[in-house]
């Protein structure tokens, strides 16, 4: 049998490496698992890998799904407290840093960015706005 410095070792690696390749973010769940999979996968099974830091890993792959889910619950916090603006007047600063006035007719959040709220035939990001007010009218 070879050991972790042998021809296993580097198809450890191979595979983490394409692992890697398929997903950008080394936070992502997936990539992870299939990492800690190849690990076990070709540990040389005269010296099996350390339980502690097994446990340390399965720990590690917990706080990840736990992240991801905190991340899934601020992406909504975002888009409840954007689409509350829905109606409401706002003044913002547009692209030449003039600031401008209307009243936000919907709200969208792409992804992980910021949301964006649509002022007339505009786009403007939550961090542009200004000021934020109610029309007496329909207060």
């Amino acid at each position: 049998m070879s050991g972790p410095t042998g021809a296993d070792a580097a198809k450890s690696v191979a595979a983490a490496k394409a692992a890697e390749a398929k997903s950008k973010s080394l936070g992502d769940k997936d990539t992870f698992m299939k990492l800690l999979v190849a690990q076990l996968k070709y540990q040389d099974p005269t010296k099996p890998a350390d339980s502690t830091a097994f446990l340390a890993q399965t720990a590690q792959f917990t706080q990840v799904e736990k992240l991801e889910d905190m991340i899934g619950m601020l992406q909504s916090q975002r888009m409840i407290g954007a689409s509350s603006l829905v109606g409401k007047t706002v003044t913002y600063m547009d692209e030449l840093g003039t600031p401008q006035s209307g009243v936000i007719t919907s709200a969208k959040l792409n992804g992980d960015s910021e949301p964006t709220l649509k002022v007339g035939n505009t786009d403007v990001q939550l961090s542009k706005v200004m000021e934020i007010t109610t029309d007496s009218k329909t207060a």
